[in-house]
């Protein structure tokens, strides 16, 4: 049964940005739409969502988000199909998630109703600013961050749930150079690698910089531990084909359970490509690197869906991967962007239609 909310308070703008903005022309998530969703949870529960115009917030500099860093959210899109419906893929599991992200960070986790009424309800509301050009859509940014005051070290009483939206053209990132990561990790055991928290991607600019001063576009994740174990790629999974089987690693404490990353394990399964969940070495994707069995490695996120890897780097030695004309990035790339613009059958009841 689909949530139920009927009283979100609408303001709509007065004027509208979307006669400035360059539809052909479109950069990742730097325009905004005329309004947004706000929520806030004030005395121990959420207040009734707010749609308003895109405006700026006004927080006390004692608010909580500034010394204590509860801040947590979700990367979706919306997709317009060619006779121009509107269609979400899998925001359940991203409403989900949030709630995961929401109680390792102590903070209080958004009822199912606000979050996917608030996110269509805004979603018809700015149906125009869904761009329908090829591979275009509509970033969705969710996320909560504490509002209330103190300077005490203890979770804030008061936050925002709130909800932007970005159009954004097709994402191509192409051939991406990266860096395997030998001394600075993105998160530890007990950690809150598992979450979107946005202390976890600040922490990464810094190794990111040295990554790219070397020549490299990205970082490669390792285990924090011994930094023998790839985990991630930049903020996206990471998958590697070894000969015809296709591996990534498995999720834990540190290892962000990626909705893309759960889709291409299953329509690789459905392609009938061989896939294994499981710990990889760094020495094993070298070795098989040199003997010519390491064909693909690719990242798996919400943004670029899947971004190929042309070369990684390793104790000062660079190592290219073939260019395969029937590669898994591509066919997995394709089935899952057939099935969020609607051009084709979605046998896993993922497209959601707003």
């Amino acid at each position: 049964m689909e949530a139920q909310l009927k009283n979100i308070k609408i303001e709509k703008s007065k004027t509208t940005k979307i006669n400035e903005v360059d539809f052909d022309n479109l950069a990742f998530g730097s325009v905004y739409s005329d309004h947004m969703l706000v929520c806030d949870y004030k005395n121990g529960a959420w207040e009734t969502p707010e749609i308003m115009p895109y405006q700026p917030i006004t927080l006390d500099p004692a608010a909580k988000i500034f010394h204590y860093g509860q801040s947590i959210f979700e990367g979706m899109k919306a997709y317009k199909d060619s006779s121009g419906a509107t269609w979400l893929f899998r925001p359940k599991n991203n409403h989900k998630r949030l709630n995961i992200s929401a109680k390792r960070l102590a903070i209080p986790e958004i009822p199912e109703e606000i979050f996917m009424e608030g996110l269509t309800t805004l979603l018809r509301l700015e149906k125009d600013w869904i761009p329908s050009n090829p591979g275009s859509s509509l970033y969705i940014r969710p996320f909560i961050l504490a509002s209330g005051n103190g300077f005490h070290a203890s979770p804030a009483d008061e936050y925002k749930f709130i909800i932007c939206c970005a159009p954004s053209g097709a994402y191509f990132s192409g051939k991406v150079k990266v860096l395997i990561e030998e001394k600075y990790s993105r998160s530890a055991n007990g950690g809150v690698g598992y979450a979107k928290a946005g202390g976890n991607y600040a922490g990464q600019f810094y190794p990111t910089q040295l990554a790219v001063k070397k020549g490299y576009n990205q970082v490669i994740w390792t285990d924090d531990n011994t930094h023998e174990y790839i985990e991630e790629a930049g903020a996206m999974n990471i998958f590697i084909r070894i000969n015809d089987t296709l591996i990534t690693g498995p999720t834990s404490d540190r290892i962000l359970d990626g909705i893309t990353r759960k889709s291409i394990l299953e329509i690789a399964e459905d392609e009938g490509i061989q896939t294994e969940v499981r710990k990889i070495t760094v020495t094993e994707v070298v070795r098989a690197a040199k003997s010519g069995a390491l064909k693909e490695m690719f990242g798996a996120g919400t943004a670029a869906v899947v971004s190929p890897i042309s070369t990684f780097g390793h104790k000062g030695v660079d190592y290219d991967l073939p260019e395969l004309q029937d590669n898994f990035a591509s066919l997995l790339k394709k089935r899952i962007t057939d099935i969020q613009y609607n051009r084709a059958e979605d046998k896993f009841g993922w497209r959601y239609k707003v």
